[in-house]
């Protein structure tokens, strides 16, 4: 993991719950494999699990070869796309990884984000603050609110699905888009089947919880844009490349949409992007999963799949090939 990572991540009594279950030198954070130190090198040889978080270097055959005892990855974090590589697949070493807690706080994001858009919260405080008088209700609020709005699901995630079971208690009506998902598991998960197209022109709001693979590039595009009603929001916390972002921001500039943005592509829009100062725009910079105290839910987690395999039971995050395949 990033050495910068250690400290936030290994806090609150973590160490020390690592310690009841595995012999973990916490006098040192190896940020790399195959140009360690030689008492690292020496650490690594002896290692039977890794714990990485970001920041990780990419577990290579040539890495692996300099650990021959590894038998487990357990990742404090979300995805490992960036560092499980097939090498680590053919050892036949498994993986978890604390993506299911990563998903609570983007969740809780999304929600928060979904409610202030449909009580259009953005708006009213941008008016109220060059205005700086008491607005007309009645006409100024004509429309907004939550109540029997309608949230486009794109992608049964595990963050897909955390927020349909949050907007659940809710005056809400949810539809939900994944090729992966028949209609019977949708309607399972208490949302209605649709089509993207049909998600889009139908949505108030639009969320994206879809996974950043070849497919789903710029699954959001001109086109699907424009099927967006007047004045939906869009909101994006999976990954930038699922939009069109020069597209969208024609939109957003024409004052037609909203957006709440956590990613973009690029990852940091250029300086004089329309994105950072336009009043119908949120833009984030990639903060809806864990952040801060956060981070110790996915410690947590991950101390908690040691602990299992030092009891030689099964991970209950694991993470597979197969998995990765379509996963963020």
């Amino acid at each position: 993991m990033g050495a910068d990572i250690h400290r936030s991540l290994l806090a609150d009594g973590t160490l020390d719950r690592l310690h009841t279950v595995a012999r973990v030198d916490t006098t040192t954070t190896i940020t790399t494999i195959t140009d360690a130190s030689s008492a690292d090198a020496h650490r690594l040889a002896h290692a039977e699990v890794l714990y990485t978080h970001w920041g990780a270097p990419a577990l290579t055959e040539d890495a692996l070869r300099r650990m021959p005892r590894l038998r487990a990855v357990v990742h404090a974090a979300g995805s490992v796309k960036h560092h499980v590589t097939d090498a680590v697949w053919k050892r036949g070493i498994t993986v978890s990884s604390a993506a299911a807690a990563n998903a609570l706080p983007v969740a809780e994001f999304t929600l928060a984000a979904i409610l202030f858009a449909n009580k259009r919260v953005l708006d009213i405080a941008h008016g109220y603050a060059s205005t700086r008088r008491q607005p007309s209700l009645l006409p100024y609020f004509d429309g907004y609110g939550n109540y029997h709005r309608t949230v486009g699901v794109v992608g049964a995630s595990r963050i897909g699905r955390r927020v349909i079971e949050l907007l659940s208690p809710l005056d809400l009506h949810v539809l939900l888009h994944d090729p992966y998902l028949d209609p019977a598991g949708a309607r399972a998960l208490g949302a209605e089947p649709a089509g993207l197209d049909d998600l889009a022109r139908r949505s108030d709001v639009v969320t994206i919880h879809a996974p950043q693979l070849p497919e789903t590039r710029h699954m959001f595009d001109a086109r699907r844009l424009a099927l967006l009603r007047d004045g939906a929001t869009l909101i994006n916390t999976a990954r930038g490349s699922l939009v069109d972002t020069e597209a969208l921001t024609r939109h957003l500039v024409s004052g037609r949409i909203h957006a709440v943005l956590d990613v973009t592509e690029p990852d940091v829009p250029p300086a004089d992007s329309p994105l950072y100062t336009l009043p119908n725009v949120l833009l984030t910079p990639h903060i809806a999963g864990s952040l801060g105290n956060e981070l110790g839910r996915m410690a947590d987690w991950a101390t908690d799949e040691v602990a299992r395999y030092a009891q030689g039971l099964p991970f209950a995050y694991g993470v597979g090939p197969d998995e990765l395949s379509r996963s963020a």
